[in-house]
């Protein structure tokens, strides 16, 4: 039974959800990759014990719960689709949602299965996760008919329900789709979930994650982004960590570069600024703000997630997004490039 008046949702984010298990590190180093890319890895010593700084459990975390929660924290009616065990972590999930705001009526607990539960090491500003889905029978609750769906990170066997996702959304053609894809989401590749990105308004992903989508070695945002928008999405965001943001239109066949909104400290933790960038651009949509005033809003929740642990704690509403934007550079907007 949803805890709102009326019958369909602003928003329904359809994803995993779990409790994130921060391991702040201690003694550990940072290294270039030896494959010739970008990337950086994290490298600890083997074979010994190891202290670390602290720990912390954080539940309800996930790419789509951290959407719901940033949702229903800008004042859109949400509801979450997803599973859990019927465990401890399972019930501080539920509370957490509750707390937060988010519709639990399509929330599913199963006995017999652990609810799921990642490990974040972090070091410095970042974090690498080591994650694990659990192997929940996945299906489409009756969700109605939502302004938007929010679809994220799923384990590796939820390849069928894309597909039933996909023939909903088909038959609903009023629904607008969101679509940031998970770790096995980007390992499915785009043959695999062409229906998914061919319904999709908004992609979003970071620029790591688009080259492992396409299997490319390219580096540049436009070619990378183009090549996305032809498999269907209407307009594609990659996020580019402390860099900022690339925006492309499929139709106007331009690209956008978006800063981010200067921080008024160093970052704590850079876990989930990408998911507050997501949520925000789609939930400035359904609010009715112009893309340009949703990427505002988007980088200034992103800036605030990362001066706290965790994904949601930083989360802002509008009045305070409205405080930020009143402070912000002159500059401060989308450029194109």
């Amino acid at each position: 039974m949803s805890i709102f008046k009326t019958p369909n949702f602003d928003l329904v984010c359809i994803g995993d959800i779990v409790v994130d298990d921060f391991i702040r590190l201690k003694e550990a180093r940072i290294e270039k990759a030896r494959d010739g890319s970008n990337r950086q890895e994290l490298c600890l010593s083997f074979g010994e014990k190891l202290p670390y700084e602290s720990e912390l459990l954080v539940p309800a975390v996930g790419n789509s719960p951290n959407a719901a929660t940033a949702g229903a924290r800008l004042g859109l009616e949400t509801a979450l689709v997803t599973n859990l065990g019927r465990d401890e972590h399972g019930r501080m999930c539920l509370a957490k949602l509750r707390e937060n705001g988010v519709d639990t009526g399509f929330v599913r607990a199963h006995p017999g299965l652990k609810t799921n539960n990642h490990f974040v090491l972090w070091y410095k500003d970042d974090r690498t996760i080591l994650i694990k889905h659990e192997e929940f029978p996945y299906e489409l609750p009756a969700i109605g008919k939502p302004k938007w769906v929010y679809l994220s990170s799923l384990g590796e066997h939820s390849l069928p329900f894309h597909d039933i996702i996909a023939g909903y959304l088909d038959a609903q053609p009023e629904i607008k789709l969101a679509y940031q894809p998970g770790t096995y989401q980007l390992r499915f590749g785009p043959l695999k979930t062409a229906r998914i990105l061919r319904r999709a308004e908004y992609f979003f992903c970071n620029r790591e994650e688009a080259r492992a989508f396409l299997d490319t070695r390219d580096n540049e945002p436009r070619r990378l982004a183009e090549r996305i928008a032809d498999l269907g999405p209407r307009v594609v965001f990659i996020t580019d960590g402390p860099a900022g943001a690339y925006i492309y239109s499929a139709k106007a066949r331009e690209l956008f570069f978006m800063p981010i909104y200067p921080d008024p400290k160093p970052p704590v933790s850079r876990t989930g600024a990408g998911d507050a960038f997501s949520s925000t651009v789609t939930a400035g949509a359904i609010l009715g703000l112009t893309l340009e005033e949703s990427l505002k809003w988007a980088m200034i929740n992103s800036m605030s997630v990362v001066q706290q642990v965790g994904a949601q704690a930083g989360l802002l509403t509008p009045e305070k997004i409205k405080e930020y934007l009143a402070k912000a550079p002159g500059d401060f907007g989308p450029k194109t490039i």
